[in-house]
């Protein structure tokens, strides 16, 4: 009871603190994170009826988005953080592969006084989630790999655990309004269709989507992107060099929607140099500098390079 207390108190302080305003219209981001599927498997598959007759049509997607042709899961999952894969070609956890470098993405948030959480499934919320438990894997949640995060993999890390929560927490922070700026989201093996078949990962969509769709976060300043980590293993492996291309679905009330789509080759650096725009933190970080971005697929100018302005922010 006493280390519940502890966990609390520490939530309690970090949801408190003095916060910036991004700079431009979007204030609130939510990434969600799914697995293992080429868009040839998705667009148009009647085992994905979410995905193609709601999603789609009320957002704008991109047909030439591409893993940026690293393998398996954590590359792509530290590359959407940091812009780089850190020469990591396995899914070891962070004791084997922590980082000590702090140019990352949710650090340069802190930096600005920008929230960020994320969210994971099946991880208990009492200590910073560093090895597997049920459904869940580090490899997927890349934050829990950079020592300044985790306080060079302490599983009782007050920063970790403050910024790393459970996922069924979310939709009590969304009625709260305490929702971060930033929010990196993973449902668990089944649900992200790594484990388990696309109509699970859709079902699971068309539950928890219309949560994030309907909260005054995203009515009010939000964007949702939902992408893939990278094509099937198979896939992969016949197209080496990036792979063929994955799901990349963008829904705001600031992009262009009704079913807009591109073929504009991007790649994960262009997620994260997108997400460094609205929010207004820089350098860019390892290859976003390079990329092109997902401005695009919205219906505004994105912010440019300018810092974010500061201002209190009560959660």
């Amino acid at each position: 009871m006493r280390r519940l207390i502890l966990c609390g108190a520490i939530v309690a302080l970090y949801l408190t603190r003095v916060s910036a305003a991004p700079p431009g219209p979007i204030q609130t981001v939510f990434l969600i994170l799914m697995e293992n599927k080429s868009w040839a498997e998705l667009k148009g598959n009647p085992q994905a009826p979410y995905i193609n007759t709601q999603l789609l049509p009320l957002g704008s997607h991109a047909e030439q988005y591409y893993s940026p042709g690293v393998s398996p899961s954590l590359p792509n999952y530290l590359w959407l953080e940091a812009g780089d894969a850190f020469g990591i070609t396995n899914d070891a956890p962070p004791h084997v592969h922590h980082q000590r470098t702090t140019a990352h993405l949710v650090t340069l948030l802190a930096q600005a006084q920008l929230s960020w959480t994320s969210y994971q499934e099946d991880i208990s919320g009492t200590e910073c989630p560093l090895t597997s438990t049920g459904l869940y894997r580090p490899k997927h949640n890349p934050m829990v790999y950079f020592d300044d995060v985790t306080e060079a993999n302490n599983p009782r890390s007050p920063s970790c655990i403050a910024h790393v929560r459970p996922y069924h927490e979310l939709a009590g922070d969304l009625a709260r309004h305490t929702v971060a700026h930033y929010n990196f989201i993973t449902p668990n093996l089944c649900h992200d269709t790594h484990d388990c078949d696309l109509r699970t990962g859709d079902t699971w969509l068309a539950h928890e989507v219309p949560t994030i769709l309907a909260s005054q976060a995203y009515q009010t300043g939000g964007a949702l992107f939902i992408t893939w980590d990278e094509g099937s293993p198979g896939l992969f492996s016949l197209w080496r060099r990036r792979g063929r291309p994955i799901g990349m679905i963008v829904l705001s009330p600031y992009a262009k929607g009704h079913g807009y789509a591109n073929t504009i080759p991007y790649t994960h650096s262009s997620t994260l140099r997108t997400i460094q725009r609205i929010f207004g933190v820089m350098p860019f970080l390892g290859d976003a500098a390079h990329a092109t971005d997902l401005s695009d697929l919205f219906a505004i100018t994105l912010p440019a390079r300018e810092p974010a302005p500061q201002r209190s922010r009560d959660q």
